[in-house]
């Protein structure tokens, strides 16, 4: 399986290493090089194709805004900053998140999972491909679920890591032989899991189970009509066997 091929640039060795050690927790994304400036990180980059730059703003002889223009096909990039007043210009270069040091792990891998984010399940890969089409899970045996929910939330394992998903994020999951989707409006998930084993750990009061393969968040629902019920843009279709469970949440049976 490829990994993401990842640069830290950043004039601050102890901000570098702050990054290294919370990559440590990501193993489908390998570190490159740290580089004090972002002279150095253009030799790296010349040298071979990288996938994501962890980047400070302020730095010796060229900031971290002007490197990303001089960029003509520009990775992933994450800007980590300890000013606020730069969001605005950073977003108009489409990165992908700004950070405010001191960056706590928590909003660190929130940045790290938007490499998800619109990432497709790929046969071929049994995973989710990141920015250059490399596979970010694993195949079979590699992923699954936590044994209990969390309250309001599930961990999801994928590649050696758990991810945690909300209830409120989740808009329907697709059952795949024994992988699962789990879909977001904002990313996929795939996991190794059974829809059976799923089914038990989410809360019935927010989900219900509407055809073999298919589970949807009830809060989510938009219409239901004949054997079919709407998501927003998605229509999923009701199994004969869930018929009479889904029309039951309006009334009828």
């Amino acid at each position: 399986m490829a990994q993401l091929k990842c640069l830290v640039i950043d004039d601050e060795p102890l901000a570098q290493d702050l990054i290294e050690n919370y990559l440590k927790n990501f193993s489908f994304i390998k570190l490159i090089a740290k580089c004090d400036n972002a002279l150095i990180a253009l030799e790296w980059i010349r040298k071979q194709k990288i996938d994501l730059i962890f980047l400070d703003v302020s730095m010796p002889f060229i900031s971290g805004i002007d490197f990303i223009r001089t960029l003509q096909n520009p990775p992933a990039i994450i800007l980590t900053t300890a000013h606020k007043e730069f969001a605005v210009e950073s977003y108009e270069l489409n990165v992908l998140d700004y950070l405010l040091k001191p960056i706590s792990f928590e909003r660190f891998s929130k940045a790290v999972n938007k490499l998800l984010d619109g990432r497709l399940y790929t046969p071929a890969g049994r995973g989710i491909t990141g920015p250059s089409g490399s596979p970010l899970s694993g195949g079979e045996g590699s992923a699954g679920i936590a044994s209990l929910p969390q309250g309001d939330h599930i961990f999801v394992k994928s590649n050696s890591k758990f991810f945690r998903v909300n209830f409120s994020e989740i808009t329907y999951v697709e059952g795949m032989k024994d992988y699962l989707k789990i879909h977001t409006p904002d990313y996929t998930l795939v996991t190794h899991q059974t829809m059976n084993e799923l089914e038990k750990l989410l809360p019935a009061r927010l989900f219900i189970r509407v055809h073999r393969s298919y589970l949807v968040a009830i809060a989510q629902i938009r219409a239901i009509y004949g054997n079919s019920i709407e998501l927003g843009k998605v229509t999923i279709p009701i199994g004969v066997n869930y018929k009479e469970a889904v029309m039951g949440l309006i009334g009828r049976k």
